[in-house]
């Protein structure tokens, strides 16, 4: 970096943002290498990442949260002796841009472009410190040629094909979605567009491969927030069971004669009266083809789920069936059962059949009332005393704690016992088996829509499905594509793109039309950042073999089942390629809260934006950062006050006029070490740093509560600021040593520096500090003098004791109330709660009032 000169003279107490902003801007822009990880480094490596953003036209004050939070823990390891990475880059493919564009009259590559650069100059202004030389964007060829790259080899795997299924069309969108972007029966980018059914040839990643280790794998990633990993365990949906085959009884259809049914209580098979599908199921189209008004009954039954998701709980659904008029032959008893469809029969869960067993489910049990059918009781309370006579149970009696009856050669055993020998038994005759399922499906790529990675394949009437050579790629997309929404890829009407040569025969060949689901791009992208230029292949391993895992990643919990599970299959699947070593991408996740305005997220479409631009035109970026830490602990939601902001600023404005007061690099006595003999008000100063310096650097190992770090600095200033009110005139260092004095400002800004950086360079540099404060070593606190006196505080809520507290004595009212509100048991007791107040009594009591 360029030497950052003294230039003390003036020391003007007034704090001007814009002043100390633009001179630090424009020093920043000029080395290249400031915030560059270093390629060889002796030093421990830490890679910081917060998850790469759409480039939607403009940051908000949301975003500036998230980035924030990622730059004062990058900044803090730099000063703590790490080597860095800390990248950024464009998710810049997907529906939205290309829907934009579309509304804008603007081409994607140009729309998408334009705003790249504004919101990078955005976040250039804001002070993030960011290695630029890594930038990574999606929808550019030299990235989206390794995206065909993996496809083809996922592809010589077995892992990547292509099959007629049905799948989720938002007709908004005109596209397909994967399982995961439905959100209760809605397209995860159109919260008022039900999501339709159709049956479409599409290209699927093979993620149930990879199933069972993605589950068992959560449990390595103690890292990681429960409440991301108890999602992931939920949308994985492991099922242990037994998979029967029931027979259609009459002619078959088009889908085959067989009755898949999966059920993880096989001992309750002889109480099984009747077969129910799904509605979508494929054996219902043969069942009520030759019914018209059986089909429209169906077709209601479709209507009726489609409702039921969009509200969230299919649970909860009115039962409703219909019987098709068709039997299955139960394989155990050889008994004929009825055939019905029901609505709250979902395709996702095991095969999309069940046997209903109403005396041993309450949802069938509930259907079978509803319809008359019939209720058979195939297990009974197991008995203390076998010579006791059992009562038979209340309906449905679901328990594993069970004895069979009515279950032929199988009943007296015990229900484990009976699900173990009943699923051998249906082995040994051919009709079934243990097994294990997932709610999870395959992950289908196929968009169609003309903004996203051609996937890399041919289709020759002689040769049939043929990959591109990998000397061939990449498949670029063609510019200046018509993209009006008229259902089908826009790319099918480019004859110049569709038509090509087949790489086996030399004959003609169309290409594919269909591009990249954009969650492809980002499943991969944080190791794209540790060697962004290489033309040789998607990354060198080695390279990777350092940098990984990312030590901590930064974003939003709606990526749970999305982005976060993806990216978990891919390195899996890299791994097996031989290109990496690790299991997963990810050590530590953060998911940080959402900003919110006028009671609502902040969002363009909702109108209640706050931008960074106004924010730091008004206030500076400095405040814009700080406020954005300060307002609430990072984990939870932050409720934008303008007010809050201007608060900050002020604070800003106090460091810097205390700094300009007591500033005397030019004293003798300012380098010397502080003298052991130091009055009671210079010891009290000197304690009072100490204990700051260990709380914020307690908070930057554990609980990432910057709230309270920040807080515990303007503590620190209040402290400082009494030295002026109790000198009464008398100038401080005749009370407090230049050299004490000294080392608490260049440790004030030691502390400030992750969370303020501009005002902190200013300030390093009015204490004629020569070195980059970007690697200025961490402060370092003397325990004996950073020991606090603590109390335990007694927390109530509604006036009832629910817990108790250990904090420092001189805790302040509003840490007091954030110490009690994050922990963990008033977090249980008031989940779901609107807390009407906090009531603080410093040093005696908090008391919570919720309703």
């Amino acid at each position: 970096m360029p030497q950052e000169q003294n230039v003390v003279s003036a020391r003007d107490e007034r704090y001007d943002p814009q002043r100390i902003e633009t001179k630090w801007f424009e020093r920043w822009q000029q080395d290249d290498s400031l915030y560059a990880a270093e390629p060889d480094s002796t030093k421990p490596k830490y890679y910081v990442l917060e998850m790469l953003p759409y480039p939607s036209g403009a940051l908000h004050m949301g975003h500036v949260r998230n980035y924030a939070i990622g730059d004062a823990l990058a900044r803090y390891m730099w000063m703590n002796g790490y080597n860095v990475l800390h990248p950024m880059g464009w998710d810049s493919f997907g529906l939205p841009a290309e829907n934009a564009a579309i509304s804008n009259q603007t081409p994607p590559r140009e729309w998408t472009f334009r705003n790249i650069a504004n919101m990078k100059a955005q976040m250039k202004r804001l002070g993030f410190g960011y290695d630029w030389a890594r930038e990574v964007t999606t929808c550019l060829p030299e990235y989206y040629r390794w995206n065909q790259w993996f496809f083809l080899k996922f592809y010589e795997r077995g892992l990547a094909y292509r099959k007629k299924s049905k799948v989720n069309w938002c007709p908004k969108c005109a596209t397909v979605l994967a399982n995961e972007q439905v959100i209760d029966g809605r397209c995860w980018r159109h919260e008022d567009t039900v999501v339709e059914q159709r049956e479409l040839e599409q290209w699927f990643l093979r993620i149930t491969q990879y199933a069972e280790e993605l589950l068992r794998d959560l449990e390595t990633l103690q890292g990681w927030p429960e409440k991301v990993r108890t999602m992931q365990r939920n949308w994985i949906g492991r099922s242990e069971g037994t998979l029967v085959d029931f027979k259609l009884d009459g002619p078959t259809g088009l889908a085959g004669s067989t009755i898949a049914v999966f059920t993880t209580r096989v001992d309750t098979i002889y109480g099984a009266t009747s077969v129910q599908f799904a509605p979508e199921h494929p054996l219902v189209s043969d069942l009520t083809a030759s019914d018209p008004n059986l089909k429209g009954k169906v077709d209601q039954l479709i209507a009726e789920q489609r409702k039921a998701k969009e509200g969230g709980d299919i649970g909860e659904i009115e039962k409703h069936g219909v019987n098709t008029g068709h039997y299955a032959i139960n394989p155990f008893n050889r008994e004929k059962v009825p055939i019905w469809v029901a609505n709250y029969i979902v395709m996702d869960y095991g095969t999309g059949a069940i046997m209903s067993v109403p005396a041993h489910d309450e949802r069938d049990y509930e259907f079978a009332k509803k319809y008359g059918l019939e209720i058979r009781l195939v297990i009974v309370p197991r008995a203390a005393d076998p010579e006791e006579t059992v009562a038979e149970p209340a309906l449905p009696f679901t328990t594993l704690n069970g004895t069979l009856v009515n279950s032929g050669p199988f009943s007296g055993l015990d229900c484990e016992e009976a699900i173990k020998r009943m699923s051998e038994h249906a082995k040994k005759n051919g009709f079934g088996k243990a097994t294990v399922t997932y709610r999870i499906k395959d992950w289908g790529i196929s968009r169609q829509r003309y903004w996203g990675t051609p996937i890399p394949m041919l289709y020759c009437d002689k040769d049939g499905i043929v990959p591109v050579p990998e000397k061939d790629l990449p498949v670029l997309l063609p510019e200046n594509v018509d993209i009006t929404l008229t259902g089908g890829s826009p790319l099918g009407r480019v004859p110049e793109f569709v038509n090509a040569i087949c790489p086996r025969c030399g004959g003609p060949a169309r290409r594919e039309t269909d591009t990249m689901d954009t969650f492809v791009d980002s499943s991969w992208y944080f190791y794209r950042y540790t060697d962004a230029h290489n033309d040789k292949a998607p990354f060198a391993s080695k390279t990777v073999g350092y940098w990984f895992p990312i030590d901590q990643y930064i974003g939003g919990v709606e990526h749970a089942i999305l982005h976060l599970i993806y990216s978990r299959f891919w390195t899996k699947c890299m791994r097996d390629l031989g290109l990496v070593k690790n299991d997963e991408p990810v050590e530590c996740l953060f998911t940080q809260g959402m900003v919110i305005k006028d009671g609502a997220k902040m969002s363009k479409s909702l109108g209640n934006v706050v931008t960074p631009n106004e924010m730091v035109a008004r206030y500076g970026a400095d405040a814009a950062r700080l406020y954005s830490l300060f307002a609430a602990p990072p984990d939870r939601d932050l409720d934008w006050q303008d007010k809050g902001i201007e608060g900050i600023q002020r604070f800003l404005g106090r460091v810097n006029r205390f700094v300009a007061r007591h500033v005397q690099p030019e004293h003798p006595d300012w380098r010397k070490p502080v003298p052991a003999n130091l009055s009671t008000e210079a010891r009290a100063i000197q304690r009072k740093l100490h204990q700051t310096i260990k709380r914020v650097s307690d908070d930057f190992q554990g609980r990432w509560h910057f709230n309270t770090c920040i807080a515990a600095i303007m503590e620190l200033v209040n402290e400082l600021y009494g030295i002026d009110d109790r000198m009464a005139g008398t100038a401080a260092s005749a009370v407090v040593p230049v050299s004490l004095l000294a080392d608490v400002q260049r440790n004030l800004v030691l502390l400030l520096a992750p969370f303020a950086p501009y005002l902190a360079y200013e300030l390093w540099e009015t204490l004629g500090e020569k070195t980059s404060l970007l690697r200025a070593p961490w402060p370092k606190y003397d325990p004996a003098l950073a020991k606090e006196e603590e109390i335990e505080i007694p927390v109530q809520i509604n006036g009832k004791l629910r817990s108790r507290i250990v904090v420092p004595s001189d805790t302040t009212e509003d840490v007091l109330r954030e110490r009690a509100l994050t922990d963990e048991k008033i977090r249980a007791a008031i989940a779901g709660k609107q807390v009407v107040k906090v009531i603080v009594v410093p040093g005696k009591l908090v008391n919570i009032v919720i309703r």
